[in-house]
């Protein structure tokens, strides 16, 4: 699984330095990142930087009472591309 992140802080990222981030699964490797970047967008990974975000405690109030709960964990994948090549993820809309 892998879909790309697109906040105004990923944005700035790429702009300056060709740096695209994508939410993939917690099992991927870096290879496999790589890879599958370089099949769907063609394009010439340069370097792969993961980071695991952890979940996050959560609880709200109801009428039955405190519910507690937890957001799901997730890898977060920094992927720099080749000097002058671009990642487009509206290209397919």
């Amino acid at each position: 699984m892998i879909k790309p992140i697109v906040t105004e802080k990923a944005t700035k990222l790429s702009e300056k330095l060709n740096c695209y981030t994508f939410r993939v699964s917690l099992e991927a490797n870096k290879y496999q990142i790589k890879g599958l970047v370089e099949q769907l967008y063609g394009v010439k990974v340069v370097k792969v930087n993961t980071a695991v975000v952890r979940g996050k405690n959560k609880s709200r109030w109801t009428k039955s009472g405190l519910l507690r709960g937890k957001t799901a964990a997730w890898k977060k994948a920094f992927i720099t591309v080749g000097e002058g090549q671009t990642i487009d993820f509206f290209s397919n809309i």
